[in-house]
């Protein structure tokens, strides 16, 4: 009892952050028929958590995420396609490996820059590979993707549910929870303390001699690979991949659903994915043509009102209750 304790201090574990994770168990037999956009949502979470670690943690703003989750989306792609090799646990790690790799050369060039150049850096890195992935026709499929691909049983038992997304739905969820478990154990690590110390003052950094530079890479590199992970879920699962997962959409999605969520918060991509994506799906029935408008009009309230996000107003009524109950 002494030892769960301490390392529940030491890991800062709190008993509600069981929730989400029970709550998504429980939408899985809620839910059946929603499993589908269940298995988008969850993408979306692991998406925007690898952003989070660099924007909301290390203060790296990006516009250009997309070019590593389009990155492991293709990796799994190419080698199902062209090599035949369609298991899909290895498939994650091959994404992750080469979302990590173009992560830390890009890396390596990037962040040597700082503010707009750094912004704009980001996103030519994702137009390059946009138009990498458009030429290379006969290895990528072009502009027409490769659709049509199919996956070999999860460790050999469970097989892809191409109708109700079961497998998919659980196939996600483990992986986000790994995912997650990393990102986790690294923001309270000493490495995470560091990076929020690089974003709140990269002078102050410098000054006790941080090796920031190398910091930033490495979580810039770590933050690539989860977002290839992302990317390699959401081809194994639909079963196709195309030049849409490279887009500026997905990159500037992404990054809204951190702002709806609220950044540098761990489970602000949780809340930010799920509310932009129902958000997304009412207003896209209610309003087919007009959808957007009711999503900008949603933002601009968050911003100006909810500067972090709907995490910051549950946070905000937190220490107001607080400070009325002294």
């Amino acid at each position: 009892m002494i030892a769960a304790t301490e390392l529940a201090r030491r890991h800062r574990l709190r008993w509600w952050e069981a929730l989400p994770w029970i709550a998504s168990l429980a939408c899985f037999f809620a839910f059946p028929n929603y499993l589908a956009f269940g298995t988008q949502v969850l993408i979306t979470i692991l998406f925007a958590l690898s952003l989070d670690l660099v924007l909301g943690y290390a203060g790296i703003v990006t516009l250009g995420h997309a070019a590593f989750f389009g990155a492991g989306a293709y990796t799994v792609g190419m080698m199902a396609m062209h090599w035949g090799w369609n298991e899909p646990i290895s498939g994650l790690i091959a994404a992750a490996l080469v979302a990590g790799a173009i992560g830390l050369a890009s890396g390596l060039v990037l962040l040597r820059t700082h503010g707009l150049a750094l912004l704009m850096l980001t996103l030519c890195t994702m137009a390059l590979l946009e138009q990498a992935a458009n030429m290379g026709a006969a290895w990528t499929g072009g502009f027409d993707g490769m659709p049509g691909l199919s996956f070999s049983k999860i460790l050999g038992l469970f097989g892809f549910d191409v109708l109700y997304y079961r497998s998919q739905y659980l196939y996600a969820l483990a992986v986000l929870f790994a995912c997650f478990a990393i990102v986790r154990t690294l923001v309270y690590s000493s490495f995470g303390q560091s990076l929020t110390g690089i974003r709140e003052n990269l002078l102050r950094m410098h000054a006790v001699g941080a090796p920031v530079r190398v910091r930033q890479v490495l979580a810039y590199t770590v933050s690539a690979a989860l977002a290839g992970v992302a990317g390699a879920l959401f081809t194994q699962a639909n079963g196709y991949v195309n030049l849409a997962v490279l887009s500026l959409e997905r990159s500037a999605g992404v990054m809204i659903v951190l702002i709806l969520g609220g950044y540098g918060r761990l489970y602000g991509a949780f809340v930010g994915a799920i509310a932009y994506m129902l958000l997304e799906h009412v207003l896209a029935k209610a309003y087919p043509t007009a959808w957007q408008l009711g999503l900008g009009i949603t933002l601009i309230v968050v911003a100006l009102f909810a500067r972090n996000g709907v995490i910051g107003i549950f946070d905000s009524l937190r220490r107001r209750i607080e400070r009325s109950a002294r």
